[in-house]
């Protein structure tokens, strides 16, 4: 009997002390982002931000951080809804693979059997839109969007302009960010379903995760806790400029909480949302027509960070800049939302959250025994909205290579591999190819 009891108080014991352990690190973890986020809010780099940290069900941090509007002093309720940009994506991808499990549709359908519009011959199926791989023009790329998207018009506007764009790449050939082909997949999911936009999103995703703050944008009503959105621009915070919600829609106008989203995350990932079969499907990645395998799936990413898998993305809009990122191993959600487009974000911010909750398993970097300046070189191509130009070169025994006006240092992976970061570079014979999950780019050498 003795012996029993001695058990139990070891056990409880045992218990206390893993609860005072996850308590002070939980106490940590908040004193961190209160001195790191409060500081950005002090130096009138960002209004306000919104965090939601969960491991499974058990809550590590909800918190709101300095306004969520300046002009009468509101402070960032924990329950504020944010725009949450791009993702959004997530719940269009997810939506139809719905209707995939429905048979209302297939992966490989020609997306033009459910919205019209000139291909210029081309076959561009529904995957292809998913995964940025259509090569149609985005969108939000072009010189005329700025005008239009403070206009309201009928969505098939758009679609009679983009038509006559010229195409970034043949239809599955390489993978650059496109907005366009989430707008044409929430036409095909109002097509299929016989539903708007709204109305299927949240019948069949919000209300299934129990999301109650989660809404579709909207430039006129009244919505209780909503944080309004703001720009930087010279030193200085701004209203952000008009946005009508016409035009992000299914690439870009859904609204939540922060908790909202780990509501969401617990949802999509634990069975509740898709079959097995159809989440699998969700998270695989896109493989171009030449047999290389990207790392991004059906409007989601799956890379590895801190050594392990990571289910992320990101989301900007017009005063907003969001991070959702999922690591299935911990069963870890971790949820960032800024109400402020400016000179810090909220990516860097989860990663540092990240930084205090796991191990940092860092990847080493493989000794290069060959020639470096078999690399160098400047490479031309086409990237997101623009031409690209990256020059690669030595310095100091090591690689470097400077892409969009950033110069950084490469580390060996094996072979003609090297990476920076989460970007992956590939050297081929008079070519280089970027993954960086949300693009993959295929530049050539000319010099």
């Amino acid at each position: 009997m003795k012996l029993l009891q001695f058990f139990i108080l070891a056990l409880s014991l045992a218990l206390i002390s893993c609860a005072t352990e996850k308590t002070e690190n939980n106490t940590s973890l908040e004193s961190y982002l209160d001195s790191l986020i409060q500081s950005q809010v002090d130096q009138g780099k960002i209004a306000g931000a919104g965090v939601a940290v969960y491991r499974g069900s058990e809550k590590i941090l909800v918190k709101g951080y300095g306004y969520a509007d300046l002009e009468f002093n509101v402070p960032m309720p924990t329950d504020a809804t944010f725009e949450i940009g791009s993702i959004t994506k997530q719940f269009t991808g997810v939506a139809i693979l719905q209707l995939v499990g429905e048979g209302k549709l297939a992966l490989d359908d020609d997306f033009t059997k459910y919205v019209k519009f000139d291909t210029q011959g081309k076959k561009i199926t529904i995957s292809q839109l998913l995964s940025h791989t259509s090569g149609i023009e985005s969108y939000t790329d072009t010189r005329w969007f700025k005008d239009l998207m403070i206009e309201k018009h009928k969505r098939d506007t758009l679609l009679r302009i983009i038509e006559k764009e010229k195409f970034d790449f043949e239809p599955g050939d390489a993978l650059i960010y496109n907005n366009t082909g989430f707008f044409i997949l929430g036409l095909v999911i109002e097509k299929v379903s016989g539903m708007t936009y709204e109305a299927y999103i949240q019948k069949n995703c919000f209300d299934k995760a129990g999301m109650k703050h989660a809404y579709y944008g909207n430039e006129t009503r009244i919505v209780k806790n909503r944080a309004h959105g703001y720009d930087f621009r010279d030193s200085i915070l701004f209203r952000t400029r008009y946005l009508d919600h016409t035009w992000p829609y299914a690439a870009g106008s859904l609204c939540a909480s922060p908790e909202d989203l780990v509501l969401w995350n617990q949802a999509l990932h634990h069975g509740k949302i898709l079959s097995d079969s159809l989440y699998k499907e969700f998270l695989n990645p896109y493989i171009l027509n030449d047999g290389v395998q990207t790392r991004y799936a059906k409007g989601i990413t799956v890379v590895q960070d801190h050594g392990r898998t990571m289910i992320e993305h990101a989301g900007g809009i017009n005063g907003f800049i969001s991070e959702n990122r999922y690591y299935p191993d911990e069963d870890l959600s971790i949820v960032v939302l800024y109400n402020t487009a400016g000179p810090v974000g909220p990516i860097t911010t989860a990663e540092k959250i990240a930084d205090k909750l796991l191990s940092v398993q860092t990847q080493p970097e493989k000794l290069f025994a060959g020639n470096l300046s078999d690399f160098t070189g400047t490479y031309h191509g086409t990237a997101r909205g623009m031409d690209a130009d990256v020059s690669v070169f030595v310095k100091d025994s090591a690689l470097y290579f400077t892409f969009m006006n950033d110069t950084t240092r490469l580390l060996h992976d094996h072979d003609q591999v090297w990476f920076e970061g989460n970007n992956y570079l590939y050297f081929k014979p008079n070519q280089l190819e970027i993954d960086q999950a949300y693009g993959y780019y295929r530049l050539k050498k000319v010099e």
